[in-house]
């Protein structure tokens, strides 16, 4: 890796580079991505939702089943394989996190079984995880890293914690505006609002730092959501953040754990082609058209419309989130199994996934390149061989 001007940030005790990947589920970020970016030394991270669709022997054993039981199970099981696998290949560097959303039922087994496993540290979104101290007692040494859009909620959750006697390694800092999956805004209609702007909400949770007397602690922020260059990098730290956290772009370098085609989806998509919509959790999600969300969209409202308060049973057996749209009848909730469409996502099946990705064009367009190539470039923004130069670096 070349020099970079941008410092190293501290996570529990590891000094890493400022870049971490975010994590993206269902088995986009596995362990052969989240190792390969561990490796160089940055953060890498497993999401930790359904990963039997990874392994044919737990998929051939719970494919067909009816058993909530024999699912979770087997996706503690992948987990733990997966987190293995992951250490394996960074070889002690870097730091391996386990991405989990708090709006699924399995997130407290998920945080055990992450800190049992090995992995470096928990990383929570989805919901405003005021119990992660308390799931992850046990593990001393984990780094929790809760996800959280605004100063509001990083003021909620620092208060929280505080009474816990625990406060949070890292905040990541996610723009709802940018990012792609579920993102962290009440409906879609606030994913513009200037409290989410990077220059607005990090030095207003730099003021609340101090409000509460933490302003000596340095808790790292990690600004996520649309930054897809080294100058966007060095502005968030400018502002006050340790680190950048991207998704997108590393689900489609070569190391990504998804199959090729589901890469090629995220790499070529148009602007045009993003589109945000309600998610069967109740948050705004951001996705890329493809022939089934461009035709749930169309019906969307006449679903909406025929759901009624009368739970339903899970489509899949294992009810997978606490709260479910199409399961429980919330009318104002999207109305599909997203477990069935991010799983045939990953997989490659255009017709039928959903494709969540981030709004910004990515840093090597629709070019599939390796991790250490993006991760460098991000560092020092030099572009790799092959691909055009940006001005200033020509200029250097």
């Amino acid at each position: 890796m070349r020099r970079s001007p941008l410092p190293s940030f501290n996570l529990r005790g590891r000094s890493l580079l400022p870049i971490v990947q975010g994590g993206m589920g269902v088995g986009v970020s596995a362990h052969r991505l989240a190792g390969s970016v561990a490796a160089l030394g940055a953060v890498g991270t497993i999401a930790s939702v359904d990963l039997r669709r990874l392994h044919p022997d737990l998929m051939e054993a719970t494919g067909r089943s009816r058993s909530r039981e024999e699912i979770e199970e087997a996706n503690l099981t992948a987990l733990e394989r997966e987190i293995g696998m992951a250490r394996e290949i960074a070889q002690g560097r870097g730091a391996i996190a386990v991405n989990v959303m708090r709006a699924v039922s399995q997130y407290v087994d998920y945080v055990s079984t992450a800190g049992r496993a090995g992995a470096d540290a928990v990383v929570m979104g989805a919901g405003l995880p005021l119990d992660l101290p308390d799931i992850a007692a046990d593990f001393p040494n984990l780094a929790l890293m809760p996800i959280l859009s605004d100063a509001r909620g990083v003021s909620l959750l620092l208060k929280k914690w505080m009474r816990k006697n625990r406060l949070p390694d890292a905040i990541v800092i996610e723009h709802p505006g940018h990012a792609g999956g579920h993102l962290g805004a009440a409906k879609v209609e606030d994913l513009t609002d200037p409290r989410f702007d990077f220059d607005e909400v990090l030095p207003g949770i730099l003021q609340v730092y101090r409000d509460l007397g933490l302003e000596s602690v340095r808790i790292p922020l990690i600004a996520a959501g649309g930054i897809n260059s080294h100058e966007q990098a060095r502005e968030v730290l400018a502002l006050g953040a340790s680190a950048v956290q991207l998704g997108t772009a590393f689900a489609v370098t070569e190391e990504g754990d998804a199959h090729e085609l589901f890469k090629r989806v995220l790499a070529d998509a148009r602007p045009e082609d993003i589109v945000e919509f309600t998610s069967v959790a109740g948050l705004p999600a951001r996705a890329v058209r493809t022939p089934w969300l461009e035709n749930y969209l169309r019906r969307e409202h006449k679903l909406q419309a025929a759901a009624t308060l009368k739970e339903h049973k899970c489509t899949l057996a294992w009810d997978c989130l606490i709260q479910c749209g199409l399961r429980d009848g919330l009318a104002k909730f999207g109305q599909f199994c997203i477990d069935n469409q991010l799983a045939a996502a990953v997989r490659g099946d255009y017709e039928k996934g959903l494709f969540f990705r981030g709004k910004q064009p990515l840093p090597f367009g629709s070019a599939i390149r390796p991790v250490r190539e993006l991760v460098d470039y991000l560092l020092t923004g030099v572009m790799p061989v092959g691909l055009p130069q940006p001005a200033a670096a020509l200029a250097a």
